[in-house]
């Protein structure tokens, strides 16, 4: 059973234990300019949304490589980025459409998430459950429960 992210944005308090357990699970520092996970702010309406790769089944970061640097990691769904091929060209931060491949200065290769090999460290630091790791077949089924919901009382209101 494939697992993904689900992120809860209206959970999120914007406290950047996410970024730092991914920077340090990663790069070995406490660090959130060095994670691949990232918490925007949006100050104008007091919410926070923490936004990583969304694992696609068509990467496009994937397909783009010219060297087959990225990989699809079988025991977990993810597009592993393979640092000893990476050439380091960004050929994959242009074609991602969501901004979550980037590169990495200190190493000259690119970085994006790899589900930390199944055990993602965000969810495990993320103090609201914000960010779970769930079943891929079931990320939606909140939102389908929360609109059916809505429905459901819409419909009984009217009657």
């Amino acid at each position: 059973m494939l697992k993904s992210l689900h992120i809860s944005p209206d959970k999120c308090t914007g406290c950047l234990q996410c970024e730092l357990a991914c920077s340090y699970e990663n790069e070995g520092v406490f660090n959130p300019a060095k994670s691949r996970i990232k918490v925007f702010t949006f100050h104008q309406e007091g919410r926070f949304v923490p936004y990583t790769c969304t694992q696609c089944d068509e990467a496009w970061c994937m397909q783009a490589c010219p060297v087959d640097a990225i990989v699809v990691n079988t025991a977990t769904g993810s597009k592993d980025v393979l640092a000893d091929v990476c050439v380091g060209c960004k050929v994959c931060t242009i074609a991602c459409p969501f901004g979550t491949v980037n590169y990495s200065q200190d190493t000259g290769k690119v970085i994006k998430c790899d589900l930390c090999g199944g055990n993602p460290q965000c969810v495990e630091a993320c103090p609201t459950a914000a960010i779970t790791y769930v079943d891929a077949d079931a990320t939606g089924l909140d939102r389908m429960r929360a609109w059916a919901g809505k429905t459901d009382n819409a419909a009984t209101a009217r009657a």
